[in-house]
């Protein structure tokens, strides 16, 4: 988790922008896992992830919304290439064959390093409307979390179980052989 942001310099205007920035990376990683992951319904792997880009992709839209509301259409300051993996579950997380409970485990990482990211970036933090954003932030993170905690322990002992791959029984031969 990283930026190149100065939070003794963030003006609300930039505050606002890095959270959004921050939410659409990480609902563009969650997308790019459902898809590499496919879903059979929200009871797999890709199923948690596209749930998971759903989420911030409507707090995204919260936060255009406060945006828009407070400073219009001035172009932002704060770009992508200022953050990286802030929120953003790490690129090689899932594996074709993960369970449902895996998956919400690297959600639950997610939305607890979010929560890291707003709880550091508070101490350097100086202006106090900006102080007020991250200190909000920060506990819609950590409710994002107790959400997934909750969730997890509701589930099935069945959630945990990896995937079988049903082409690759050891003790059966191979469907062809090579003539030599």
């Amino acid at each position: 988790m990283s930026t190149k942001i100065d939070f003794s310099k963030l003006t609300l205007m930039d505050a606002l922008d890095l959270a959004a920035l921050i939410e659409i990376e990480a609902a563009k990683r969650y997308s790019l896992f459902a898809e590499q992951l496919g879903t059979r319904g929200t009871e797999d792997a890709g199923g948690v992830f596209e749930s998971m880009a759903v989420n911030e992709n409507k707090h995204c839209e919260q936060l255009a919304e406060r945006r828009l509301a407070l400073f219009g259409d001035t172009p932002p300051n704060v770009k992508p290439d200022d953050i990286f993996d802030v929120e953003a579950p790490d690129v090689g997380a899932p594996t074709w064959n993960m369970s449902q409970m895996r998956a919400y485990e690297i959600a639950l990482m997610a939305e607890r390093k979010a929560h890291a990211f707003y709880d550091q970036a508070l101490r350097w933090v100086t202006q106090p409307d900006v102080k007020t954003l991250f200190a909000e932030l920060r506990e819609e993170e950590a409710e994002h979390v107790q959400m997934l905690s909750d969730i997890m322990a509701k589930l099935p002992p069945s959630a945990a179980d990896d995937i079988e791959d049903l082409d690759s029984d050891p003790y059966k031969p191979p469907k062809y052989r090579a003539p030599f």
